[in-house]
Protein backbone atom coordinates (compact mmCIF):
# COMPACT_ATOMS: atom_id res chain seq x y z
CA UNK A 1 0.00 0.00 0.00
CA UNK A 2 0.96 3.78 0.04
CA UNK A 3 2.92 4.75 2.48
CA UNK A 4 1.11 7.60 2.81
CA UNK A 5 -1.51 6.07 3.43
CA UNK A 6 -0.09 3.94 6.45
CA UNK A 7 1.64 6.88 7.27
CA UNK A 8 -2.09 8.79 8.38
CA UNK A 9 -3.17 5.44 9.98
CA UNK A 10 -0.16 4.88 12.12
CA UNK A 11 0.21 8.78 12.59
CA UNK A 12 -3.50 8.86 12.90
CA UNK A 13 -3.09 5.88 15.72
CA UNK A 14 -0.06 7.72 17.31
CA UNK A 15 -1.82 10.97 17.63
CA UNK A 16 -5.20 8.72 19.43
CA UNK A 17 -2.43 7.56 21.94
CA UNK A 18 -0.41 10.96 22.30
CA UNK A 19 -4.18 12.31 23.11
CA UNK A 20 -5.14 9.62 25.64
CA UNK A 21 -2.17 9.99 27.43
CA UNK A 22 -2.44 13.65 27.60
CA UNK A 23 -6.22 13.15 29.11
CA UNK A 24 -4.80 10.83 31.46
CA UNK A 25 -1.93 12.57 33.03
CA UNK A 26 -2.76 16.33 32.31
CA UNK A 27 -4.92 15.87 35.89
CA UNK A 28 -1.54 15.28 37.69
CA UNK A 29 1.00 17.21 35.52
CA UNK A 30 1.15 20.72 33.96
CA UNK A 31 -0.35 20.57 30.64
CA UNK A 32 3.31 21.03 28.67
CA UNK A 33 4.32 18.21 30.85
CA UNK A 34 1.55 15.95 30.02
CA UNK A 35 1.79 16.57 26.45
CA UNK A 36 5.64 15.67 26.73
CA UNK A 37 4.42 12.55 28.42
CA UNK A 38 2.05 11.51 25.47
CA UNK A 39 4.84 12.27 23.22
CA UNK A 40 6.82 9.88 24.78
CA UNK A 41 4.53 7.01 24.55
CA UNK A 42 3.40 7.89 21.27
CA UNK A 43 6.90 7.59 20.26
CA UNK A 44 7.02 3.96 20.47
CA UNK A 45 4.03 3.68 18.53
CA UNK A 46 4.88 6.11 15.70
CA UNK A 47 8.70 4.34 15.16
CA UNK A 48 6.74 0.81 15.51
CA UNK A 49 4.37 1.70 12.75
CA UNK A 50 6.36 3.42 10.85
CA UNK A 51 9.30 1.25 10.72
CA UNK A 52 6.65 -2.00 9.78
CA UNK A 53 4.25 -0.20 7.44
CA UNK A 54 4.63 3.38 6.18
CA UNK A 55 8.32 3.18 5.54
CA UNK A 56 8.77 -0.73 5.47
CA UNK A 57 11.15 -0.47 1.97
CA UNK A 58 13.19 1.99 3.96
CA UNK A 59 17.00 1.56 3.03
CA UNK A 60 17.90 2.19 6.44
CA UNK A 61 19.04 -0.27 9.26
CA UNK A 62 16.59 -0.50 12.04
CA UNK A 63 19.28 1.62 14.49
CA UNK A 64 19.86 4.01 12.11
CA UNK A 65 15.92 4.43 11.21
CA UNK A 66 15.35 4.70 14.93
CA UNK A 67 18.14 7.56 15.58
CA UNK A 68 16.96 9.54 12.46
CA UNK A 69 13.46 9.25 13.54
CA UNK A 70 13.86 9.95 17.27
CA UNK A 71 15.84 13.14 16.18
CA UNK A 72 12.72 14.02 13.79
CA UNK A 73 10.11 13.05 16.30
CA UNK A 74 11.98 15.61 18.44
CA UNK A 75 12.06 18.48 15.96
CA UNK A 76 8.49 17.69 15.47
CA UNK A 77 7.58 17.46 19.30
CA UNK A 78 9.41 21.18 19.92
CA UNK A 79 7.24 22.58 17.00
CA UNK A 80 4.32 21.00 18.23
CA UNK A 81 5.01 21.92 22.32
CA UNK A 82 5.55 25.73 20.81
CA UNK A 83 2.11 25.73 18.76
CA UNK A 84 0.79 24.03 22.46
CA UNK A 85 1.91 26.81 24.35
CA UNK A 86 1.39 29.83 21.71
CA UNK A 87 -2.46 28.25 21.81
CA UNK A 88 -3.03 27.14 24.88
CA UNK A 89 -1.38 30.04 27.12
CA UNK A 90 -1.62 32.94 24.37
CA UNK A 91 -4.87 32.43 22.43
CA UNK A 92 -6.76 30.31 25.59
CA UNK A 93 -8.02 27.11 23.76
CA UNK A 94 -9.56 24.79 25.58
CA UNK A 95 -5.85 21.86 26.03
CA UNK A 96 -7.98 19.75 24.02
CA UNK A 97 -8.19 21.50 21.10
CA UNK A 98 -4.90 22.94 21.33
CA UNK A 99 -3.17 19.92 21.52
CA UNK A 100 -5.04 18.82 18.39
CA UNK A 101 -4.16 22.01 16.25
CA UNK A 102 0.08 21.06 17.36
CA UNK A 103 -0.26 17.64 16.64
CA UNK A 104 -1.69 18.84 13.22
CA UNK A 105 0.95 21.14 12.82
CA UNK A 106 3.89 18.95 13.55
CA UNK A 107 2.84 16.08 11.31
CA UNK A 108 3.21 17.20 8.05
CA UNK A 109 7.49 18.04 9.23
CA UNK A 110 7.71 14.86 10.30
CA UNK A 111 5.89 13.27 7.59
CA UNK A 112 8.71 14.70 5.16
CA UNK A 113 11.60 14.31 7.32
CA UNK A 114 10.45 10.44 7.71
CA UNK A 115 9.89 9.94 4.33
CA UNK A 116 13.21 11.66 2.62
CA UNK A 117 15.97 11.06 5.63
CA UNK A 118 15.01 9.09 8.73
CA UNK A 119 13.24 6.06 6.33
CA UNK A 120 15.33 7.07 3.30
CA UNK A 121 13.68 4.57 0.53
CA UNK A 122 16.09 2.19 -1.85
CA UNK A 123 16.74 3.68 -5.65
Amino acid sequence: MNSGFWFLVVGSAAAATHMGVFELTKAHLLPELANAAGFCVAFVVSFAGHRRLSFQDADTSFWQSLRRFAATALAGFVANELMFVALLRGLALPDWLALFFALIFASAQTFLLSRFWAFRRRA
